[in-house]
């Protein structure tokens, strides 16, 4: 029996009865149509599953914890990627690629570039958005720990706030370093990569000047959503769990 697991942003322990959320309730009930007693795993984002069983189809599916298991999935690498924001589909399948590639963290940043701004209302609904989007990536690819999204805010406010962790590197096409001689001191990376149209100049000066090395992805220009499932393959491959 394939392994149904959905994601819940409350306590969960063994032994415990509770009720599912309105969205994680519509997936298993009316999208993949379980009926009471179907066996399902529950991650909360702690690291762990939880072995749980559906206990009724109702309008809020209630279901019973039976267990407890360490999750074992996580890459030994902590990578950070930011991430200039691009248009809506393509920003979706940069962070869904993501996480099924075992980033630890993603930071949407926006560049003078970026085709899409948005600030208030809209920026809350779209960090929401993302969230499910984490989350929903998590569930498909067996991770039970959640890659943390930081706060939206621009390049040049990230850069003069966050010193970078590990390893900085930012793709510039041209650059002369290759990720054959990036060196891996301690298991860290942060990983910065432009929009659709890329890094201005002034913000490639400043990554660089806030620590950030350029690494060449080759002779050929590739897609912003891309260019990150390249480079998170090659670390993995490299220094994880490839």
């Amino acid at each position: 029996m394939r392994e149904i697991r959905l994601y819940t942003d409350q306590t969960l322990q063994a032994g415990a009865r509770l009720c599912l959320d309105k969205e994680a309730t519509r997936h298993a009930v009316q999208v993949l149509r379980l009926q009471a007693g179907h066996p399902l795993t529950l991650f909360n984002g702690d690291g762990w599953n939880y072995t749980a069983t559906l206990q009724n189809t109702a309008k809020q599916a209630e279901v019973l914890i039976t267990g407890k298991q360490e999750n074992p999935l996580e890459s030994p690498l902590e990578v950070t990627l930011v991430q200039g924001v691009s248009r809506s589909e393509r920003m979706d399948f940069t962070l869904q690629k993501a996480v099924e590639l075992g980033v630890t963290g993603i930071v949407p940043v926006f560049t003078e570039r970026s085709v899409l701004n948005l600030n208030g209302a809209r920026l809350e609904k779209k960090i929401r958005h993302w969230r499910a989007v984490i989350s929903s990536a998590c569930e498909q690819s067996g991770r039970s720990r959640l890659p943390t999204l930081g706060e939206a805010v621009s390049l040049r406010d990230y850069l003069a706030t966050n010193a970078p962790a590990g390893k900085a590197c930012v793709l510039l096409p041209g650059a002369a370093g290759t990720f054959a001689g990036i060196d891996n001191p301690n298991n860290r990376f942060t990983l910065l990569i432009g929009p659709e149209g890329g890094l201005s100049e002034a913000e490639t000066d400043a990554a660089q000047a806030a620590g950030f090395t350029g690494v060449s992805m080759g002779p050929r220009i590739l897609r912003t959503e891309t260019a990150g499932i390249a480079a998170l393959s090659i670390l993995q491959a490299r220094f994880g769990d490839f």
